[in-house]
């Protein structure tokens, strides 16, 4: 079962992008302002992340379903992706709250 997290990760990503598309709320609105908040934020979460493992809170375990390739110590890739992720739906949740005002 190895990389089916991050192909979950991957679909749940391209479903957001089309519910993007299909009622424009961020990237389909300003994609330049959308991108660089969720640079912005995943390069903070990654940044926490690295606090928490320095300081023992977190720590990545052992799982089958993760393909093995660590950004930083203890930080798996497949961390900027669903990081990536909760950017994204945190923005179109924003965006779809500030529509229905």
């Amino acid at each position: 079962m190895t990389g089916l997290y991050l192909g979950l990760l991957c679909v749940s990503l391209v479903g957001t992008v089309l519910l993007d598309y299909r009622n424009k709320l961020a990237l389909f609105d300003d994609p330049r302002r959308t991108v660089v908040v969720i640079v912005v934020s995943v390069i903070f979460f990654v940044g926490w992340d690295m606090a928490g493992v320095a300081n023992g809170v977190f720590f990545k375990g052992d799982s089958d379903l993760l393909i093995g390739w660590d950004i930083a110590t203890e930080i798996p890739m497949e961390e900027v992706l669903f990081l990536t992720l909760l950017s994204h739906t945190a923005i179109l949740a924003w965006r779809f709250l500030e529509r229905r005002r």
